[in-house]
């Protein structure tokens, strides 16, 4: 299981999407505009055809107009978006969008009158034009913006709804997996088999058995649902692991533990040692002669797990899905990742450790 699901998807309108919201934008605004000079006396229509040619050529310079409205309007939503959203700063976020908006309007309304007005004259005084165009493209760019604002709003909310429903896939099939790994048949069968081994040999070590095997599945029933758990638990649960491997392998595993008292409030996914422990005792060979070590301690805000590295020499395939189910789920709480390499002679497990908050 990869972690593709934590890379955030492209959000807000493309630049399809609204190129043409824009084009039936300017075509609208054009034929409400025509329609009301022409009603009103300030620019008379002459015919039919007149009034499709300015329909046209005012839909085509409104168009681009918009353009110049949209973008920098659109760059305004998203960067107050982050800096002034409206549920924490209303009143400054809405001050400072409204003052923009017109802002914008009225330097594109003086560029394209000055421009229109070198192209072709108008008949009109320039700056009667000017001021009629400057007003129009206020109420334009406030309607735009609106619109905008609304629009940007919805795609991100359903591209978050979406995200949060995949985010929510993923985490259920991530627990899954976890739980799937704990209880497995083998570990299972293979504690049974030692477990039948000491009733008749060992009574007391039998019921000691019993007893961490006992709190082996209750850590993973009480904590599978939990995104984090104390250092504290999790060490319990890992000498509990331990125990029951020590009693299976005897002398052939040993493993120490450094780890400062103050650290133990820190914070981890649940059942992260048990990956490692168990990765490292599938992946290495086990002899008494040449035991397996494990040192677990405590190094610069990381948990760091150490073994010495003795590859098995009849190693099966590795899915290779532990370790990557364990990535998955300290990607869901924190930035900071769990780092595994190898070295020459040991292996090395760093799991962040997290503060409570």
């Amino acid at each position: 299981m990869g972690i593709q699901f934590l890379n955030k998807k492209k959000t807000g309108i493309s630049a399809g999407n609204l190129l043409r919201f824009l084009v039936v934008f300017a075509f609208t605004i054009q034929l409400i505009v025509i329609t009301y000079n022409h009603l009103s006396g300030y620019y008379v229509l002459e015919n039919t055809g007149h009034f499709l040619m300015r329909l046209l050529m005012g839909t085509l310079m409104s168009s681009v107009a918009a353009l110049f409205l949209a973008y920098p309007d659109l760059f305004m939503i998203r960067y107050l978006n982050k800096r002034a959203p409206w549920n924490s700063r209303l009143i400054f976020r809405a001050s400072v969008q409204l003052g923009f908006t017109l802002l914008i309007a009225i330097v594109v309304a003086i560029l394209f009158t000055l421009g229109s007005n070198a192209i072709r004259p108008y008949k009109n005084e320039l700056i009667g034009v000017m001021v009629n165009n400057v007003l129009i493209f206020c109420i334009v760019n406030f309607i735009l913006a609106t619109i905008l604002e609304g629009w940007n709003y919805y795609i991100e909310s359903k591209q978050a709804r979406a995200e949060a429903q995949d985010l929510k896939k993923e985490l259920s099939q991530i627990k899954f997996e976890v739980l799937k790994s704990q209880i497995n048949p083998h570990f299972m069968f293979n504690s049974l088999n030692v477990l039948s081994g000491l009733i008749g040999k060992d009574t007391v070590k039998a019921q000691q058995f019993i007893d961490e095997f006992s709190h082996i599945y209750r850590y993973v029933l009480e904590t599978i649902e939990k995104p984090v758990v104390s250092l504290s638990r999790e060490l319990g649960f890992m000498r509990s692991y331990l125990f029951l491997q020590q009693i299976r392998y005897g002398k052939a595993l040993r493993y120490e533990m450094r780890i400062p008292s103050e650290k133990l409030d820190l914070l981890l996914p649940p059942l992260s040692l048990q990956v490692v422990l168990e990765n490292a005792i599938k992946h290495n060979s086990l002899d008494e002669s040449k035991p397996l070590k494990i040192e677990v301690s405590y190094k610069d805000n990381f948990l760091q797990v150490k073994n010495n590295f003795q590859r098995k020499i009849s190693l099966g395939r590795s899915t290779g899905l532990g370790l990557a189910n364990l990535v998955n789920r300290y990607a869901l709480i924190t930035d900071k990742k769990a780092v595994f390499t190898l070295e020459t002679k040991h292996y090395i497990a760093k799991l962040p450790l997290i503060k409570a908050n």
